[in-house]
């Protein structure tokens, strides 16, 4: 890992920042690090409020979108909310169909299977609308290409309404709207918002359409916080204030699956690494393991037995999830050193019996082992291969996948991950193909993991205001990442234990010219006992977190990385 710290030379900024918000140069380095440079700006970033989101009729087709859809209520025209398998789709579909019934649509709810349909606009799901009599089908989360797919159901005399995030290709759906604010011709202010916020801004305008009070749509929120957590979006912006409100609805009144899915855990309150640990791996194991509808039941479940019922079921898929998961990893490293393809710019594996739900963890895991853009594929029941792609920092893996396209039959996704389908017969191809393709835009030169310092301080430094403004960041994620601090010439105090089951973990105190001792936990890092002595010092890259034992609570730091 190289350590690479962010120098911050905007010194008079930071020292007038520090002045006007009376906090250490720390903090202010921070806060300018992130674009926020006056008091004002300090303000709105600690403290966001649902009224700073921008008006949803700045999106394109957003009247349009409104007056289709009210216009279906008011005709009684039955529709479908349509959404991926994933936890984006699934709680997009969760807040949409809600929201609509409460305000007097007839509507039923439709996602595909992952293994059976796959990913996209389903032409099964168009069929049951016709067949339904349903006139009007919203899609979320996916259909951005769903060129053939709409002109299948404009035969039918079924509209489609389509709110998607993903990039979009030249040639747009002849659909009756788009929501994607990804689209060229789309002028809305913030462009990274995940499928489930497209979908809030939706209700949003009808809500607004309606002359009701945001307060009317706030407790969506909670459902959009976890969206905004699994998808790994840029949390600035937009996503920040939508994840900053929706978080104080999960800490104070989350519905009633998201409280079945935490209730186990004996925190009290909850942070966006806690929805990415806790409920997104969950949601995701119904799609995975069995049908995403298990997710959507529970996510709009009114009664708790039943809540519970469901949440333990899909805890049980979850647990056979990382199994299989972690067998398929280990197969899928055992091919890489027996190829040898150690030396490549790329990643790319095949297993037939290899189950389709995992593959995408499993790319990442095999990136987490080696780090250079990775493709795990597996057979499709069409008898297809589907794969799973993920990248590396500053490595775009959809223009790359543009530059195989002779080789797939189809593919989309973002920047870092991505899904594909090729012919089995065009693997060999496609995989020197895309081998070529990372080559070329890497120049044969693959970036290097880092660790991105936010600072080097001192472990005096870390006292309990400093812990409380620290945590006033949150929420953390992409474009505001959790910070990593560095401090040097660290001594230990008192014993080196390893710990957990295998001896996996590492615990230990440390200290820094003076009396003053924090407790350290390294997750994973055992191996870097041997990087600590008794009578020499060492380096450290940590978060700052809290610890409680016994019902005590001190301040913690994360090992990241030991030198």
């Amino acid at each position: 890992m190289n350590w690479i710290i962010e120098e911050n030379t905007d010194n008079r900024t930071i020292e007038q920042l520090s002045k006007e918000l009376n906090v250490n140069k720390i903090i202010s380095s921070m806060l300018v690090k992130r674009g926020i440079k006056t008091f004002n700006q300090a303000k709105d970033f600690f403290r966001p409020k649902i009224n700073q989101l921008h008006d949803p009729f700045l999106m394109k087709d957003m009247n349009e979108a409104v007056n289709r859809i009210l216009q279906a209520i008011e005709n009684k025209e039955p529709m479908m909310i349509f959404g991926d398998y994933d936890v984006d789709g699934t709680s997009s579909v969760a807040l949409l169909s809600s929201f609509l019934k409460d305000i007097g649509a007839k509507l039923s709810t439709y996602i595909p299977d992952r293994n059976n349909e796959g990913y996209g606009i389903s032409l099964k799901a168009i069929d049951l609308a016709e067949k339904n009599k349903e006139t009007l089908i919203i899609a979320l989360d996916c259909g951005i290409k769903a060129n053939d797919q709409v002109q299948y159901a404009l035969k039918k005399e079924i509209d489609f309404i389509i709110c998607d995030h993903h990039n979009p290709s030249n040639q747009l759906p002849n659909a009756y709207a788009i929501l994607n604010p990804k689209r060229k011709d789309c002028k809305y202010p913030f462009k990274e918002l995940c499928g489930c916020g497209v979908g809030f801004k939706l209700i949003q305008a009808i809500n607004q359409r309606k002359g009701l009070e945001m307060e009317n749509i706030i407790h969506y929120l909670d459902l959009v916080a976890v969206a905004i957590a699994a998808d790994i979006v840029p949390l600035i912006g937009e996503n920040r204030i939508l994840t900053y409100v929706g978080l104080q609805v999960i800490n104070s009144n989350p519905r009633l699956g998201l409280h079945c899915l935490l209730q186990n855990n004996n925190k009290k309150e909850f942070n966006v690494g806690d929805l990415m640990f806790y409920v997104g791996p969950r949601i995701n194991a119904a799609g995975r393991m069995d049908h995403a509808s298990l997710a959507l039941e529970l996510l709009l479940e009114k009664e708790l037995d039943k809540g519970k019922k469901l949440a333990e079921k899909i805890e049980e898929l979850n647990i056979q999830r990382r199994e299989i998961e972690k067998n398929i990893t280990e197969q899928a490293l055992k091919k890489i050193d027996n190829e040898n393809k150690l030396n490549s710019n790329s990643t790319v594996v095949f297993e037939k019996s290899w189950n389709k739900g995992v593959i995408g963890i499993v790319a990442s895991r095999l990136i987490e082992k080696h780090y250079k853009p990775t493709i795990v594929f597996c057979k499709s029941k069409e008898g297809n291969l589907t794969g799973s792609a993920r990248s590396i920092k500053d490595v775009d893996l959809y223009k790359i996948l543009e530059k195989c396209k002779a080789n797939i039959l189809k593919f989309g996704g973002h920047k870092y991950a991505a899904g594909l389908t090729i012919e089995e017969n065009d693997y060999a191809s496609f995989k020197e193909s895309f081998e070529k393709a990372v080559g070329d835009y890497i120049n044969n030169k693959l970036p290097e993991n880092e660790i991105r310092i936010e600072s080097k301080i001192e472990l005096s430094s870390i006292t309990p205001k400093f812990f409380r403004i620290l945590n006033q960041f949150e929420p953390f994620g992409p474009g505001n990442r959790r910070p990593i601090f560095l401090s040097e010439h660290l001594s230990l105090k008192g014993g080196l234990n390893k710990i957990g089951k295998n001896r996996e973990h590492l615990k230990l105190s440390v200290s820094q010219e003076s009396d003053k001792t924090f407790s350290a936990i390294g997750f994973w890092l055992s191996e870097k006992a041997t990087s600590i002595s008794s009578n020499s010092t060492f380096s450290m890259l940590y978060t700052i977190d809290e610890n409680t034992w016994n019902g005590i609570t001190t301040i913690q730091l994360k090992i990241k990385d030991i030198k």
